[in-house]
């Protein structure tokens, strides 16, 4: 009896998580070898689930929404989106990114992401974290259905990036790649994310916990690079954090509950990032408010 192409994803034998963890070649094979099958699935699951949730820009924060999309009409107006982040610790900012009251629609969605039960790839180096997924399509076993994609590139394109060059005008040039996974840290499964910096010009840490979905532990232990300083950040249902990838940073231990986020980095072609320290590149408002016609070039960080 003939399948369909979900139904196909759903039986496939796939490898273990520890397999895809140590990357072995037959892992490598795995994702190559069934590229198209699960592209194919995605959008079958979209189809015929009836997925009802909108992911637009509904979604987001209704005064970060407002300043945007005013830059995007008005670039010379940028900076009402500049003073919805506040400097919380040197380089690093936090503003309201998605609306609490909107945050179950994207919940639900990645529910219903993860009952599809087609394959997606844990974020490599990340190993006790129990329900994360590349979101990028330069990643192998990425989410690819559709309608995720298209928000997926929205907020990239259309906040990320603009907003990244406002606050940072260093990265200009070091920002035409995109790259980005999903984290769900649990209390009692997870520890923590060792002190690090990434390998991206700029790091954008969103929180998806809705209101009411607390958790204890697990913030975020920033490093000052010159006077040694030490300040851990929490987060609240929506909320985001912003910093150079250079800056380094820890996750704290989860103690209670669970912590769901995105992680969205930006950098250069090739993987290039900005030397620290390094120039500021002038740009008239509205070469910052565009979007590059620089192709994906494959480059995954891992």
């Amino acid at each position: 009896m003939q399948t369909n192409v979900l139904d196909r994803a759903r039986a496939i034998e796939r490898p273990t998580r520890d397999e895809m963890l140590q990357r072995t070649f037959s892992v490598q094979q795995f994702w190559s070898q069934n590229k198209d099958l699960f592209k194919d699935a995605w959008k079958e699951w979209e189809d015929s689930t009836g997925q009802t949730a909108v992911l637009d820009s509904s979604l987001y924060d209704p005064k970060l929404r407002a300043a945007v999309e005013q830059a995007w009409e008005d670039p010379t107006k940028e900076g009402a989106v500049k003073d919805l982040w506040e400097e919380v610790f040197p380089g690093v900012y936090k503003t309201q990114f998605f609306d609490p009251d909107r945050l179950d629609v994207l919940r639900d969605y990645l529910e219903g992401v993860a009952d599809a039960d087609i394959p997606l790839r844990p974020p490599y180096g990340i190993s006790l974290n129990r329900g994360g997924a590349m979101l990028d399509e330069r990643s192998e076993g990425h989410l690819g259905a559709p309608n995720f994609q298209t928000f997926y590139r929205g907020l990239m394109d259309a906040y990320m990036r603009p907003i990244s060059r406002l606050l940072f005008p260093d990265i200009v040039g070091y920002d035409t790649q995109t790259f980005g996974f999903s984290i769900q840290w649990q209390a009692n499964a997870d520890t923590s994310l060792r002190a690090h910096t990434d390998a991206s010009s700029v790091t954008l840490n969103i929180n998806l916990n809705l209101p009411g979905e607390d958790f204890s532990g697990s913030g975020v232990r920033f490093v000052d690079r010159d006077t040694r300083q030490v300040s851990e950040l929490t987060f609240a249902p929506g909320t985001a954090l912003i910093h150079h990838g250079s800056v380094a940073h820890e996750s704290m231990p989860i103690t209670e509950g669970e912590r769901s986020n995105f992680v969205l980095w930006l950098y250069g072609d090739d993987g290039q990032v900005p030397r620290f320290g390094g120039s500021e590149t002038k740009l008239d408002p509205r070469a910052r408010w565009s979007v590059p016609t620089t192709k994906g070039d494959g480059f995954a960080p891992f």
